[in-house]
C-alpha cells in the first residue's frame, strides 16, 4: 500500500478510484461498495466527456438533469464524509490523469453498454493492467447482463417476450449495501466547478418549467418510486395508456441516469406485492416495461449500430422524404392533430413524454410524413431527459418497422382514434393544447370536422390559431402503405 503525503505533511494512503457514469446514487452501488469493501480512502469522479460519445453526448435536456443530478449527489456525498471529483475532458484521459495524480491501483466502476463506451471501457482494462493498476466492473445498470440471456441455442435474443420470461427465470442479484460512511482521501485534488460547466440553458431558459415537473438526485428517485407504488401500482396495467392520467412510474430519467437501479425498482414492486396480492396484475405489467429496458440494452450490447442503422437491413432502401417544413411543424406541435401536438408540446415544456404519446408521434413523423426515423430519434435524444441510447433507438426502429420484434410496417396509428380512445375526455390535449379547450369532446381530436359557429364559439380559428392539418390521414395513410409495400421481403 502507497503511502505520500499532503501539503500539510499527513500520511495519505493510495486511494481508491470510483468512477462515476450512469450510476449517480449512493444505495445499491455495486462499484462503490466494492471500493468501500477495499478499506482505501476513495476519490469518486464524475467526467463529463463530450468527445469521445461524438454525436451521442448527453442532449440538452438531459444536461439539465445532469447538472441537478450531480448537485444532488455532491450534497448526499458530503453528507458521508466525501466529495466529488469533477473533471471535463475526453473520459480516457482524465481518468489516467487522475491515477498519476493521486497513485491511485485500484479502480471501480460499474459497466454501461453503449458502443463508444464498451470500447473505451476495454481498451483502459487494458492499459490500466499494463500499469499495474486493477480495474474492477460491476453490474449495476441493468437486472441482468446482456451476455447472461441467451436463447437454448446461446443467441441472444431478438424479440421480447421470450427474452422476458427467461429473465423472470434467472436470479436477481442481491442489493449492495448502504454505505453509512465513506472515507475520503485526504491529499490535494483539483476538481471543477459545476457551475462551470454550462450545463443548464440560460438565454433563453427553455428549461424554466423543468423545476415544476421534476425533482432530479437518489432521494427524488425514492419519492418517485414510493408515490407510484403506493398510489398508481394497482391499476398502472389500465391507466398507464390513458394520457391525461398521471398513471406511469415516471421513473425513467432516475433509472437512465442511474439515480435508482432497476433491481431495486423491481424488489420493491414485488415486495408490495407480497404485503398487498391486488398489486399483482400491475406489478406483472410494469415489470414487464422495465424488462423492455433490459431488452433494448441487449439488443444495442449486440447489434451495436442500432441508433444509426436498420437492424431490418430490406429497410435500407426507403426512399424517406425530405420535408423540412413538416418536421418543423411536427417538433413544434404544430400538425393540426391535437393529440400529436398535444404530445410534443409536453416535450418541449416538461422534457417528457407518455409513452403511449411518443408511440404515436413517432409513427405520425415515420409513417404519415414519411420522414426518416433517425431524425426523430435525434430530436428525442436533445430534448427528453430521459434520453436513453438503447431505449431511443429501439423504440424508434419498433415504430417504424424496421427494428427487433417490431410493429409491422402496415401498423399506422390513426392519430384521432388514438385520441379519442386514450385521451377520452380530452384533458390531455386540452393541457397542452389550450387554444382547444373550449371545444366540445366529439370534435377536440379533429376540430377541422367542426361547423364554423361551433369552432367561433370555442375561439377556434383553424390556420390562424391553430393549424390545419398538415396532412390528410387517409391519404397519408395509403401514401405509407404503398411506400413500404415496395421494400424487399425479409
Amino acid at each position: 500500500m502507497r503511502i505520500g503525503s499532503n501539503d500539510e505533511g499527513q500520511a495519505v494512503t493510495t486511494p481508491a478510484i470510483v468512477w462515476l457514469r450512469e450510476d449517480l446514487r449512493i444505495a445499491d452501488n455495486p462499484a462503490l461498495h466494492a471500493a468501500v469493501a477495499s478499506k482505501r480512502p476513495l476519490i469518486l469522479l464524475y467526467v463529463l466527456d463530450d468527445e469521445t460519445p461524438a454525436k451521442w453526448r448527453v442532449g440538452g435536456a438531459s444536461r439539465w438533469w445532469l447538472h441537478h443530478s450531480l448537485a444532488a449527489l455532491s450534497r448526499d456525498l458530503e453528507k458521508r464524509g466525501a466529495s466529488l471529483t469533477l473533471r471535463r475532458g475526453r473520459a480516457d484521459r482524465m481518468l489516467f490523469d487522475l491515477v498519476a495524480e493521486t497513485g491511485a491501483k485500484l479502480v471501480f466502476w460499474n459497466r454501461t453498454y453503449e458502443p463508444y463506451a464498451i470500447a473505451r471501457d476495454t481498451a483502459l482494462k487494458q492499459a490500466l493492467g499494463a500499469q499495474g493498476i486493477e480495474v474492477e466492473s460491476r453490474s449495476g445498470a441493468l437486472m441482468h447482463e446482456p451476455w447472461t440471456v441467451k436463447t437454448k441455442a446461446g443467441e441472444p435474443f431478438k424479440v421480447f417476450t421470450p427474452f422476458w420470461r427467461a429473465c423472470l427465470q434467472m436470479d436477481l442479484r442481491a442489493l449492495a449495501a448502504v454505505p453509512k460512511k465513506l472515507e475520503k482521501w485526504v491529499g490535494e485534488i483539483a476538481s471543477e466547478r459545476l457551475e462551470d460547466w454550462g450545463l443548464l440553458p440560460a438565454r433563453p431558459n427553455w428549461a424554466k418549467t423543468f423545476d415544476d415537473a421534476w425533482t432530479p438526485g437518489e432521494a427524488g428517485a425514492r419519492e418517485a418510486l414510493t408515490a407510484f407504488v403506493e398510489e398508481r401500482l394497482q391499476h398502472y396495467a389500465e391507466a398507464r395508456d390513458q394520457m391525461g392520467v398521471d398513471g406511469t412510474s415516471r421513473l425513467s430519467p432516475h433509472l437512465h441516469f442511474g439515480e435508482i437501479s432497476p433491481v431495486q425498482v423491481r424488489r420493491a414492486v414485488e415486495a408490495a406485492v407480497v404485503h398487498e396480492p391486488a398489486l399483482q396484475r400491475g406489478a406483472d405489467k410494469f415489470l414487464s416495461e422495465l424488462g423492455w429496458r433490459d431488452f433494448s440494452a441487449n439488443l444495442l450490447f449486440h447489434w451495436p449500430t442500432l441508433p444509426e442503422a436498420n437492424w431490418r437491413e430490406q429497410f435500407d432502401g426507403f426512399s424517406w422524404r425530405d420535408d423540412n417544413e413538416a418536421f418543423v411543424a411536427w417538433t413544434k406541435g404544430l400538425t393540426g392533430y391535437p393529440i400529436v401536438d398535444a404530445a410534443m408540446r409536453e416535450l418541449w415544456i416538461t422534457g417528457y413524454m407518455h409513452n403511449r404519446a411518443r408511440m404515436i408521434v413517432a409513427s405520425f413523423l415515420i409513417k404519415h410524413l414519411l420522414i426518416d426515423w433517425r431524425r426523430g430519434e435525434a430530436w428525442f435524444w436533445d430534448t427528453l431527459v430521459d434520453a436513453d441510447l438503447a431505449n431511443n433507438a429501439a423504440s424508434w426502429q419498433w415504430v417504424a418497422g424496421s427494428g427487433a420484434d417490431a410493429s409491422p410496417y402496415f401498423r399506422i396509428f390513426n392519430p384521432i382514434t388514438q385520441g379519442e380512445r386514450y385521451d377520452a375526455d380530452g384533458a390531455y390535449v386540452r393541457r397542452w393544447v389550450p387554444e382547444l379547450a373550449k371545444l366540445d369532446n366529439d370534435v377536440l381530436h379533429q376540430p377541422w370536422t367542426a361547423d364554423p359557429k361551433t369552432l367561433a364559439a370555442a375561439g377556434v380559428e383553424l390556420g390562424k390559431n391553430y393549424p390545419e392539418p398538415i396532412v390528410d390521414h387517409a391519404a397519408a395513410r395509403a401514401r405509407a402503405l404503398a411506400a413500404f409495400a415496395d421494400l424487399p421481403k425479409a
